[in-house]
C-alpha cells in the first residue's frame, strides 16, 4: 500500500493557463531561455512546474543528444549489407540486439556515469553499473557479464585514491551483490582526468530471438505499472543539472544529485522481469534511470505513438514530501514500468508478489496521443510524449579547428632520443612495465568475481572477456573495449579507428568473429567549437571504420561537459566490440603456456613512437600523429586467426598495442610463468627500424602468437596464403633446472619472470594499498 501523504499544493494545466506570466526557475533546471521559449510555443502557454521538470530533464544533455544528434545519424547513413546480416536490434532502443546464432542473441550496450563517480565515488560507480544493467534487463534478457572502462587523474595526485577507491569499490560491490562476472575493461590514469574522471560502463545479457522486448507503449486500455524500489529523493536533477554541465573549479559539489543503489533488489528485480517475461506478462519495458518516471512515461508513450494517462500520487514513496516535480525527476534505482494488457494483470501482480516486488498500477495507455499525468485528481501535466522524448532541441553548434593542434602535430616523438644501449633499453623496459597504465592491474580486478555463474571462458589479463552461451555446443560470445585518450588528442578520427581497431584486434586474437559495436563518446563542453570539431572527427572516424569493417554500431551513449573550468578532458571514444565464438572450448588465451614453441609476429614495425607509451613514461611527451590503421589489414588478420583457431594451429595470440613488442612479450611470459628468448634482429633489418623502435613502437595491425613445432609449417603457409606478414622472432623457453624461467632479448637484455612480475605488481599497490585476496576460487 501507498504511503499516507498530505497532497502537495500542486501547479495545474489549468493554473498554468490562468497565471501566463508567471515566473518559473528553468534557467536552475539546466534550460536555456530560447528552450523555455520553445516549451511555451509547444504548449500554447506556459509549462506547470511538472511539465518544466518534465521537459528540463529530457532536453537535457544527457537525454535528449541535442549537441550530438546530427552526428550520430552518420552511423545510420553508412550501413552495408554486411553490417545488418545479424543485427536485431539497433540504435534507438535501450541496447542493441546481435543474433550470435542456434537462436540465441546477445544485447549489450555501455553507457557513462562520470560525474556522479567524481561526486560520490562509490555510489557514482554502483548505480552506473545497476543502471546499465536494467537496459539489459529491459530487453528481455538474463545479464551475464560486466566490464568498465574507468580513466582517474594523475596517480600520485592526493584526491586519485579518494576516488580510485570510491569506484573499484561501487563497480565490485554492486555487480558481485548480482552475481554477475566483471570479464574485463581498461584502467587509465592520466592527469588530464584529475577532476572529470571517466566510469564507463557496459553489461551484456543473453536471451532467444522470440524473447526480445521493446520499449512502446501500444494498445489503448493497457495498464502502466510501476514496480521495483520506491521512489525518494536521490538523484533529482542527475540527468539536466550535473550530467549536462561541467564542472567548477571548487571540487565535488552537488551531491543530491547522485543516486543511491540497491543491487540485492535488482538482483530480486532481474529474476522478476525473467519469470514475467517467461509468462508473457508485459507488452512493453522500460527502466527507469536518467529522467526516471519523465523518461519512462514520455518514451513509452512516443516510441508507441500513444498516449499515456497516469496518477502520479499512485507512485509510492520513500520520502512522502517529495512534490510532484520532484516525483517526476527522481532518478532512485531498481525501478522499472511496464505496459500490461488488462486481461494479464492479475497474473502479473501475482509474479510481483512471488518475489516481493513493490508495485503500483499508475494508469493506463490511450490513444489520443497526449501524456496526461494527474496529482490527486488535479492535471498536472498535459504534453505530446513526443515533444518531451523525441523533437527535443537540435543544435548545430559551432565548430572550430582547435588552434592548437598544428603545433602539437609538428611535436614529432622522432626527435626524441632513442638509444641502443642494451642497459638504457633494460631500464627503459622495466620503467615502461611499471608504469600506472601499463602495470598490472590486479589491485583492481581482485575485487571483482570474474567466473560467478560458471560460464566465464576467459577474462582478466587476457585481451578480451568471454562468455559461453550455450552449454550443449559451446556457443559464447567475446567483448573487449579500447580507446586511447593520447592518440584522441593528436587526431580525433584516427583516434576513433584506432580504438576499435584494437578491441577488433582483441577480441580477434580469442579466436571469436568480430560482429558488432557499442561505444561511449566522452568529450568535454559542446559549447566549446573546438570540442565540437573532435566530436565530428571522432564519428566520422568510427563510423566509416565500422562500414569498411563491417560491423554495425548497436547503440551507446554520448557523455558531454567533461571537463573542469576551460580545461576538456582528451577525446575519449571509449569502443565496445562484440564477437561470436562457435566454441568457446576452442578459445586462444593470451599467454604461452608450453616450452619449445615457436613465437611469430604477425603484421609489420614501423617508426611509430608519437602518443606512444614510450614517449609518455621516457619523455614525458605527446605530439606527433598516431600510429596508421590499416582496416583492410585488420579484417585479414582476424581472419587468418579465426583459421588458425579452426585447425587448431597456435596456442596463444596477443595484440600489440600500448607498449608494443617489449609490453606484449612481459605480458605473454607473465600470464602463465613461462620464459622465452627472443631476437630483434630480423625485425629491425626487414622492417628497417632500430632497437628502441622494434622493441617499443605501437604500429597497428600486430600480434604474436605461439605455435607448436609440429603445426609450425601449416602456420607458415596459412599466413603465406593470405598474404599477412609474417616473422618468426624468437621460442617460448622453460628455465634449465636450478634457474628462473626468463623474458631473453637476445643480445639487448634478460630480466626473470619473477622480476616482470615484480615490478608489474607493485605500481598499484604503491599507490593504494595492498592487493585484496582474490574473491574467486
Amino acid at each position: 500500500m501507498s504511503t499516507p501523504v498530505t497532497p502537495s499544493v500542486a501547479d495545474t494545466v489549468e493554473n498554468a493557463i490562468a497565471t501566463p506570466e508567471r515566473e518559473q526557475p528553468y534557467g536552475a533546471l539546466g534550460l536555456k531561455p530560447d528552450e523555455y521559449d520553445k516549451i511555451r510555443e509547444i504548449l500554447g502557454r506556459r509549462p506547470t512546474s511538472g511539465e518544466l521538470a518534465m521537459y528540463s530533464v529530457m532536453w537535457s544533455e544527457h537525454c535528449s543528444y541535442k549537441s550530438s544528434k546530427i552526428y550520430l545519424r552518420r552511423f545510420g547513413d553508412k550501413v552495408s549489407d554486411e553490417m545488418k546480416e545479424r543485427l536485431m536490434v539497433g540504435m534507438g532502443q535501450n541496447a542493441g540486439v546481435v543474433d550470435v546464432g542456434e537462436g540465441w542473441a546477445v544485447t549489450f550496450k555501455v553507457e557513462s556515469h562520470n560525474h556522479p563517480s567524481y561526486i560520490e565515488p562509490f555510489q557514482g560507480a554502483a548505480t552506473g553499473v545497476g543502471g546499465i544493467v536494467r537496459d539489459i534487463i529491459s530487453m528481455g534478457a538474463r545479464p551475464v557479464a560486466v566490464m568498465d572502462q574507468l580513466r582517474f587523474g594523475d596517480i600520485d595526485d592526493p584526491d586519485t585514491a579518494r576516488v580510485v577507491h570510491g569506484v573499484v569499490s561501487g563497480i565490485s560491490f554492486y555487480a558481485n551483490c548480482l552475481g554477475l562476472p566483471n570479464i574485463g575493461g581498461e584502467t587509465v590514469f592520466d592527469k588530464v582526468y584529475q577532476g572529470n574522471p571517466l566510469v564507463n560502463a557496459l553489461a551484456v545479457g543473453v536471451l532467444r530471438h522470440e524473447d526480445i522486448k521493446l520499449a512502446n507503449a501500444t494498445g489503448a486500455g493497457n495498464k502502466v505499472v510501476l514496480f521495483g524500489a520506491r521512489t525518494g529523493g536521490d538523484g533529482i536533477g542527475g540527468a539536466s543539472i550535473l550530467a549536462s554541465d561541467t564542472f567548477a573549479d571548487g571540487g565535488p559539489t552537488k551531491r543530491p544529485a547522485v543516486q543511491v543503489g540497491d543491487p540485492f533488489a535488482e538482483k530480486v528485480l532481474i529474476e522478476c522481469c525473467l519469470e514475467l517475461y517467461q509468462g508473457e506478462l508485459v507488452e512493453a519495458i522500460q527502466d527507469l534511470g536518467a529522467a526516471g518516471i519523465s523518461c519512462a512515461t514520455s518514451e513509452l508513450a512516443a516510441n508507441g505513438g500513444s498516449g499515456m494517462k497516469v496518477d502520479l500520487e499512485k507512485v509510492l514513496l520513500r520520502d512522502p514530501s517529495l512534490t510532484p516535480e520532484e516525483i517526476l525527476m527522481s532518478e532512485s534505482q531498481e525501478r522499472m514500468m511496464a505496459i500490461v494488457a488488462p486481461e494479464k494483470l492479475d497474473a502479473f501482480l501475482a509474479v510481483v508478489q512471488k518475489w516481493d516486488v513493490e508495485t503500483s498500477v499508475l494508469g493506463e495507455v490511450t490513444g489520443d496521443g497526449r501524456l496526461q499525468i494527474f496529482w490527486h485528481g488535479e492535471q498536472i501535466v498535459d504534453v505530446d510524449p513526443s515533444t518531451v522524448a523525441v523533437d527535443g532541441p537540435v543544435y548545430e553548434r559551432p565548430v572550430a579547428y582547435p588552434t592548437w593542434i598544428d603545433a602539437l602535430r609538428e611535436d614529432s616523438a622522432a626527435s626524441l632520443e632513442r638509444s641502443d644501449d642494451p642497459e638504457v633499453l633494460r631500464e627503459q623496459f622495466v620503467k615502461l612495465l611499471a608504469s600506472p597504465n601499463l602495470a598490472d592491474t590486479s589491485w583492481v580486478t581482485n575485487q571483482y568475481d570474474y567466473y560467478v555463474m560458471g560460464n566465464t571462458a576467459l577474462s582478466f589479463p587476457d585481451d578480451a572477456g568471454m562468455i559461453r552461451v550455450d552449454e550443449e555446443s559451446g556457443l559464447g560470445f567475446a567483448i573487449a573495449t579500447d580507446c586511447n585518450g593520447r592518440y584522441c588528442q593528436l587526431d580525433p578520427y584516427a583516434g576513433a579507428q584506432l580504438a576499435l581497431a584494437e578491441a577488433y584486434r582483441n577480441v580477434a586474437v580469442t579466436g571469436a568473429e568480430p560482429t558488432a559495436v557499442t561505444d561511449c563518446l566522452n568529450f568535454g563542453s559542446p559549447e566549446n567549437p573546438e570540442v565540437m570539431w573532435q566530436f565530428g572527427q571522432t564519428v566520422d572516424g568510427l563510423a566509416d571504420a565500422c562500414f569498411e569493417l563491417g560491423v554495425p554500431v548497436t547503440g551507446g551513449n554520448v557523455s558531454f561537459y567533461n571537463q573542469t573550468g576551460d580545461q576538456p578532458i582528451f577525446p575519449t571514444p571509449v569502443v565496445g566490440v562484440l564477437g561470436i565464438m562457435d566454441d568457446v572450448s576452442r578459445r586462444i588465451p593470451s599467454g604461452w603456456q608450453d616450452a619449445g614453441e615457436n613465437i611469430y609476429l604477425l603484421g609489420t614495425t614501423s617508426t611509430e613512437l608519437d602518443g606512444s607509451a614510450w614517449a609518455d613514461t621516457i619523455h614525458d611527451h605527446l605530439g606527433g600523429r598516431p600510429p596508421k590503421v590499416d582496416l583492410a589489414g585488420e579484417k585479414t588478420l582476424a581472419g587468418l586467426l579465426q583459421a588458425a583457431r579452426d585447425e587448431m594451429l597456435v596456442s596463444s595470440a596477443h595484440d600489440l598495442s600500448a607498449g608494443g613488442l617489449a609490453q606484449a612479450l612481459a605480458e605473454a611470459t607473465t600470464r602463465f610463468g613461462v620464459g622465452a628468448r627472443v631476437w630483434l634482429r630480423e625485425i629491425m633489418e626487414r622492417d628497417g627500424v632500430d632497437a628502441a623502435t622494434a622493441l617499443f613502437s605501437e604500429s597497428t595491425g600486430r600480434v604474436i602468437v605461439s605455435v607448436p613445432r609440429e603445426e609450425d609449417v601449416k602456420f607458415r603457409g596459412l599466413c603465406e596464403g593470405r598474404g599477412y606478414p609474417v616473422l618468426r622472432i624468437g621460442v617460448t623457453d622453460d628455465a634449465p633446472e636450478g634457474e628462473q624461467a626468463a623474458l631473453e632479448i637476445q643480445g639487448v637484455f634478460t630480466v626473470p619472470v619473477a622480476e616482470l612480475r615484480q615490478v608489474s605488481k607493485a605500481t598499484l599497490p604503491a599507490a593504494f594499498g595492498a592487493i585484496v585476496d582474490e574473491v574467486t576460487a
